[in-house]
């Protein structure tokens, strides 16, 4: 199985948008202090996650996600849950 997922910061006020095996391993990735976007907050929380069969229509739908641009549609499809 394959996870599309959404991750909080309240530090940094933003989201990001990621796709994996394992979301719990991927969070505590995120977490560690790394180069990178999620790597100097070390606050990460996960607000959402959807399960796919494959990973194809896993990274699909992270980059149908992304493709939105839109913290209201991100925060939306959050409250849909």
């Amino acid at each position: 199985m394959y996870f599309v997922y959404i991750i909080y910061s309240p530090l940094k006020d933003k989201y990001y948008v990621g796709a994996c095996e394992d979301v719990s391993k991927r969070l505590v990735k995120h977490n560690t202090n790394h180069s990178g976007f999620t790597g100097k907050m070390g606050d990460w929380v996960i607000k959402w996650n959807e399960e796919h069969p494959h990973k194809i229509t896993a990274l699909a739908r992270e980059r149908q996600i992304k493709s939105w641009k839109s913290r209201k549609m991100i925060e939306k499809l959050i409250a849909s849950v």
